[in-house]
């Protein structure tokens, strides 16, 4: 089979169009032929040596969809889709023609997505829905304050929120394109400046938000515990511009703030894998919207498509088979 892999740590230079070995199933492994695959941020960051658990030679990607060719006859001609923090690192990724998973790793994607719309959605949705629903429990009729909703993670978060029932306040640099999938769906957005503690208060009665979702952290941190109400849910999942931050200890218990850390990067393909089922009847049922593709290349073209997303995209980047 076609497929990419590095062999060393560096610029998207660094990554071979070649011929491996097709991967054969066996009792508890399916293969599945590729017919997209998306390319993350993380992606770029495996090749550039960001990870240290990475084992190299390595077929990097961490997002798919395709199709069941060899395994369970239940599921031969399936067309599944998932993402795994170890697939791309640990074991061969989605940068390739076919790809071997546990059998647990099998999820049906949703018949209302495309191949390549399905491929980029993993990573985003996964760890936003790890986040919103499973450790900070947003319920109906609640407001979520997502740092850095104009990213890829931000806007799968306002879905998530918005298909729950939930207020949306995002909170930006810049004002979030109305076209977009998020853009559409937010309540409100307060420009991320010295002011926006002020602003969200005054668009909470002076409470604050019940759960305060932090794509960027570092650098935004403290901004984010200023903006969530008593006993509210702060959640975490980087370190953007530092990753030692100070806060007044005194506020934070007498505000009694719930912390949450959120890494995605735990949950293996299988893992992952009812997480991404758990999503199948949001975007079946039009309550979560198909993302934004902005360029498409094929798999020969990985490395432009590795540039692209290396240079920051309004979309997603995708890798067709």
């Amino acid at each position: 089979m076609k497929a990419i892999q590095f062999k060393s740590h560096g610029s998207p230079e660094v990554l071979e169009y070649l011929d491996l070995p097709t991967p054969q199933a066996d009792a508890d492994n399916a293969v599945v032929q590729i017919k997209a695959a998306s390319v993350n941020p993380s992606d770029v960051k495996n090749v550039s040596g960001h990870f240290d658990h990475t084992v190299l030679p390595r077929t990097p990607g961490r997002d798919f969809s395709g199709v069941v060719v060899d395994g369970p006859q239940e599921w031969l001609g399936a067309e599944v889709w998932g993402t795994g923090g170890d697939i791309g690192f640990t074991r061969d990724g989605t940068h390739a023609e076919y790809i071997k998973i546990p059998l647990g790793a099998l999820s049906r994607k949703p018949g209302t997505l495309s191949h390549a719309e399905a491929s980029a959605i993993g990573v985003n949705f996964v760890v936003a829905w790890l986040g919103t629903v499973e450790y900070a429990h947003l319920q109906a009729g609640e407001t979520l304050v997502v740092i850095g909703a104009g990213g890829g993670v931000g806007g799968a978060v306002t879905q998530i929120a918005k298909a729950r029932g939930a207020r949306v306040i995002a909170v930006d640099r810049h004002p979030l394109d109305p076209a977009s999938p998020a853009g559409r769906l937010l309540d409100h957005y307060a420009p991320f400046d010295d002011d926006v503690a002020a602003q969200v208060r005054a668009l909470t009665g002076g409470a604050g938000a019940d759960v305060v979702y932090d794509t960027v952290g570092g650098v935004a941190f403290e901004t984010a515990l200023s903006l969530v109400k008593r006993r509210g849910r702060v959640l975490e999942i980087s370190g953007t511009g530092k990753r030692r931050v100070e806060f007044d200890l005194i506020d934070f218990y007498h505000n009694e703030t719930q912390l949450l850390g959120v890494d995605s990067a735990k949950l293996g393909v299988a893992a992952s894998a009812p997480l991404m089922t758990a999503l199948v009847e949001g975007f079946e049922s039009g309550k979560l919207q198909r993302p934004a593709i902005a360029q498409s290349f094929p798999l020969d073209q990985a490395r432009a498509a590795y540039e692209a997303v290396a240079a920051g995209t309004r979309g997603r980047v995708v890798i067709t088979m």
